[in-house]
């Protein structure tokens, strides 16, 4: 069981879309498992930051032939935990799943990392069978449950406010989120492992970090965070239907959410990537629309998921989404 939270609306609210955690308690590290139903999920992606780590992220560019993918993975361990992604790949190729090609499947899974080997055993990382475990959670009885929040999967290590030194760094987590806008489901998975505190923009609470991250004069003159040690990971997905291109300009907006809440966001030591999938199952709804539902969607769920770990502990040992 984990000590994270579980959300009254989350991303498996979405028909379709499933999630699972693979935890590493002791080593203070994991994977998470977003799994899409045949025949899969439109999708693209925007990394905005210098120091991002990921897997098949090229294929998601809207010029490219790939329109669907079969999973996605984000993982703590840095470039060491995409080898993650080989479990999730080995899970859907078993089950059928997968780009069809004359010679068997070819399962897509784009993935995504964060740098967490600075806070537990930097010896432990995702590997290709933690991945299939959080697939196997994905897939099983509890997937399309609520998404457990907190310490768990991806966001077992994840630390904010890091500019002024690893020493005053807060824990983060694993959130999630969604909303309904004009008929349409906009839900979010994301987790905060950013240089930059994460503050309520409603309320100016800091929810975690160091606390002065609304103070760019004390930010410059404290900034000495890790180079390539911060991280941003998002995935949001929509029942709406949607192109690649259209996917691709919400990820900007996905980008929009995480700097709502992230203070200083996107800065040169940091790595951000979001993903936005369609499904394609509900009804159509203007981009410019959905937009204003994934800032608010990405914003809700760095919130929730630094929330739940804040207030939740330690992560305990968790391979499901329970």
């Amino acid at each position: 069981m984990s000590d994270g939270a579980s959300s009254p609306g989350s991303l498996t609210d979405i028909p379709g879309v499933r999630v699972g955690h693979s935890t590493d308690a002791d080593g203070r590290t994991g994977c998470t498992v977003v799994l899409f139903d045949a025949p899969g999920a439109v999708t693209s992606g925007l990394v905005l930051g210098s120091a991002p780590g990921s897997r098949e992220f090229a294929l998601l560019a809207p010029e490219k032939m790939m329109d669907r993918v079969d999973a996605l993975l984000l993982a703590g361990g840095s470039a060491f935990g995409l080898d993650a992604a080989t479990g999730v790949v080995r899970y859907l190729e078993e089950r059928g799943s997968g780009f069809p090609t004359p010679f068997g499947v070819v399962p897509i899974v784009p993935a995504a990392v964060l740098f967490d080997l600075g806070v537990g055993d930097p010896r432990a990382r995702p590997d290709a069978e933690a991945g299939y475990a959080a697939a196997i959670a994905a897939g099983g009885p509890n997937g399309r449950g609520p998404v457990t929040e907190g310490a768990v999967g991806v966001g077992t290590g994840a630390t904010v406010g890091k500019f002024a030194g690893f020493e005053r760094a807060q824990r983060s987590g694993t959130g999630s989120a969604v909303m309904r806008v004009r008929g349409a489901l906009v839900g979010a998975l994301a987790v905060s492992n950013a240089v930059g505190d994460l503050v309520d923009p409603a309320t100016g609470e800091l929810v975690a970090g160091c606390g002065v991250g609304t103070d760019p004069e004390l930010v410059a003159e404290l900034f000495t965070p890790a180079p390539g040690a911060n991280t941003t990971l998002v995935a949001v997905v929509t029942d709406a239907p949607l192109g690649k291109a259209e996917a691709h300009a919400l990820a900007v907006a996905a980008h929009v959410g995480i700097a709502q809440v992230t203070r200083p966001s996107h800065t040169a030591h940091d790595g951000d990537t979001a993903f936005v999938s369609s499904v394609g199952r509900g009804p159509t709804v203007p981009v410019a629309v959905l937009g204003v539902a994934v800032q608010a969607v990405v914003a809700r769920a760095l919130l929730r998921g630094a929330r739940a770990a804040r207030d939740g502990g330690d992560a305990a040992e968790a391979t499901a989404n329970v």
